[in-house]
C-alpha cells in the first residue's frame, strides 16, 4: 500500500473516532442532530481554548472525559 493511502486511511480513522465520541456524548441526539447548532458549539469550546481561562477549561473538561470514559 502506498503513502498516501496508509496516511488517508490513519485520518479516515481519526475523524470516525472523532465522531463517535459526538454521537457517545449524546450531542447529536440532544442536538436533533442540528449540524449548525454542534458547530457552533465546538467553535465556542474552541475560543474558551484560546482564552485566558484555557488552562481551567482544559482540566475540568479533562477529568469529566477520563470519569466517563472510565465509567463505560
Amino acid at each position: 500500500m502506498r503513502t498516501w493511502q496508509v496516511e488517508r486511511r490513519q485520518r479516515t480513522r481519526h475523524l470516525i473516532e472523532l465522531g463517535g465520541l459526538v454521537v457517545k456524548a449524546g450531542i447529536v441526539d440532544l442536538t436533533g442532530d442540528d449540524r449548525a447548532m454542534i458547530y457552533g458549539a465546538l467553535l465556542w469550546m474552541a475560543d474558551k481554548l484560546q482564552s485566558e481561562d484555557h488552562e481551567h477549561a482544559r482540566s475540568l473538561w479533562s477529568a469529566k472525559g477520563k470519569q466517563a470514559f472510565e465509567d463505560g
